[in-house]
């Protein structure tokens, strides 16, 4: 009998346990999703931001249709680099340099200086915000 109450409580311990491991991969899985998520703006509130930055820069309808695509393709790629865990802050810095020197020819070209001026404070302010 005594034996048989031992199996019972190991049986008893393991599917405990077993219960206690699936809840905490489901915790952390459902963790993970929910952070990703949170991440990536939506279409809308990319569209919203894009906007702001072309009010902010007092950009004409033909900058607009130039500048804006540039943007928005600029966009995922930063986000991706200020999420990266495994940068330091010197390397996300720098990546996020690189992505802004690929366009700025194409942006120097369409925005007056001044307009380019205020895009290069909003950049660096943009970045230094990042890490504070």
């Amino acid at each position: 009998m005594n034996v048989r109450r031992i199996t019972l409580n190991n049986y008893i311990r393991l599917n405990v346990a077993i219960l206690c491991f699936g809840m905490s991969v489901l915790i952390a899985t459902m963790s993970s999703a929910q952070q990703k998520s949170e991440q990536q703006p939506s279409a809308q509130q990319q569209s919203t931001k894009l906007q702001e930055i072309a009010q902010y820069l007092s950009l004409t309808p033909q900058q607009k249709d130039k500048i804006l695509p540039i943007l928005a393709a600029e966009a995922p790629k930063v986000r991706e680099i200020k999420n990266d865990p495994s940068l330091s802050r010197m390397q996300r810095t720098q990546r996020i340099k690189a992505i802004h020197q690929q366009n700025d020819p194409q942006m120097k070209a369409i925005l007056s200086p001044q307009q380019y001026q205020k895009l290069q404070a909003m950049r660096h302010k943009s970045i230094s915000d990042a890490y504070h």
